[in-house]
């Protein structure tokens, strides 16, 4: 109890709670305009759109060359403000024009693909544009966690939920599927404006390009987005080989809402690294004091884990039904998503973090990729065979043993660590 005690108190003094809140909220909310699109747009249509977002979705990280990520590091190295936000300025006009670069050159790659039909394609270059939307955001959330202005943090997220959920409902309502792919770029840009520190943007002292911007600034920056981007890839995956391999785009709607919510509890290891990723990163050196957060993360996370296992073995049917009474049918493969989700919650969330801290994202992407490669050939086998339950399968195993590689990985790097 008292590991628990420790690592819980640590994130209260640093506003966790309200991150934690802010991301349970922006989960229901999330939740909420997801299950408002299925009412409003037929299965079909709408598994289109998430075929064609599934592909962006991934994309994300890399859309300003990962200076969010290498921002988010550096930025805690310097004691003083005005380094700090030096950083953030050349990061965020920066990545801005590299976002827009890369997502006009995605959209016209999807124009021209031979191997989408036309609506598909609609979707494909309208989406693109989340990367232009979706970096702002990313870098106003790592200024907030920078600064250690946890509320402002927790408010962005609130509001990107809140105006998500408007958008859903009206543009869905009214435009259906293009009305839905449009809300999905414009929520988090329109959170963004209300919250941009217009006071640091607009300052002209702050032009020059600082001194921590170099060559390893940018390879930390690509290494770190490039571990995300196969990250995210691997959940793309599984719908995106879905709707390859089993050529039913209701299918692929029905895997997006079974996972739904295993996935959406990632947020409960990420809201916790998101408050303390900073301050790790500040005392990584320290060997004492982060072994002592290891095990009282272990603490943590372990009866997190064993109440997670218990709800969603014994309500599973009921948790489904919340979507369409016939998801129901689907009880495995929402448990065996849960179990790998612990994976994620014990060893994954933690390590790769931690391997960030050390400055080995490298690492990360790494792993993720070796994990693509086995979630690749997996899911062409199982897929096939056990449908949506395949997909499961293949990602909860893929969830442990990524997971199990960052620990060791993370140990043997730094037990070298002077």
């Amino acid at each position: 109890m008292k590991n628990i005690k420790n690592i819980v108190s640590g994130f209260l003094y640093r506003h966790g709670s309200h991150i934690f809140v802010a991301t349970i909220l922006s989960r229901l909310f999330s939740f909420f305009a997801s299950w408002i699109a299925l009412q409003l747009i037929t299965e079909n249509k709408l598994g289109l759109v998430i075929f064609a977002y599934s592909f962006i979705v991934f994309l994300i990280p890399i859309g300003g060359f990962g200076l969010e990520q290498a921002y988010i590091r550096y930025a805690a190295l310097p004691k003083n403000s005005q380094s700090k936000e030096a950083l953030f300025l050349y990061t965020f006009k920066k990545g801005i024009k590299i976002a827009f670069v890369f997502a006009s050159l995605l959209a016209f790659i999807a124009a021209l693909s031979p191997y989408f039909t036309e609506e598909a394609k609609l979707y494909f270059v309208i989406l693109s544009f989340s990367l232009v939307s979706h970096y702002i955001f990313g870098m106003l959330k790592s200024y907030f966690r920078v600064q250690y202005k946890n509320k402002s943090f927790a408010y962005l997220e609130i509001t990107n939920a809140s105006i998500l959920v408007l958008l859903v409902s009206l543009l869905s309502y009214y435009f259906k599927e293009i009305g839905y792919s449009f809300a999905l770029i414009l929520a988090p840009l329109f959170a963004s404006l209300i919250f941009l520190p217009k006071e640091v943007l607009f300052r002209k002292t702050n032009t020059h390009k600082p001194e921590l911007v170099n060559s390893r600034f940018w390879r930390y920056g690509f290494s770190a987005s490039m571990a995300n981007v196969a990250t995210q890839l691997l959940f793309a995956l599984d719908l995106i080989l879905i709707g390859v391999l089993l050529s039913d785009p209701e299918m692929v709607t029905h895997y997006k809402y079974v996972s739904l919510i295993p996935f959406s509890l990632l947020f409960l290891p990420q809201v916790l690294i998101t408050t303390d990723f900073v301050k790790i990163t500040e005392q990584i050196n320290d060997k004492a004091q982060t072994n002592t957060y290891i095990k009282n993360y272990w603490t943590l996370f372990s009866v997190i884990s064993s109440i997670t296992i218990a709800i969603a073995f014994i309500f599973s049917s009921e948790i489904l039904s919340l979507f369409r009474q016939d998801y129901s049918q689907y009880t495995l493969t929402f448990r065996i998503l849960i179990i790998g989700v612990v994976g994620i919650f014990l060893l994954r969330g933690l390590f790769g973090n931690l391997l960030s801290s050390i400055g080995k994202a490298h690492i990360n992407f790494w792993i993720a990729l070796a994990s693509l490669v086995i979630n690749f050939a997996s899911n062409y086998y199982f897929i096939p065979k056990y449908g949506i339950r395949g997909a499961a399968i293949t990602s909860a195993s893929i969830m442990w043993l990524s997971g199990v590689s960052s620990y060791i990985l993370f140990s043997i790097y730094y037990r070298k660590k002077e």
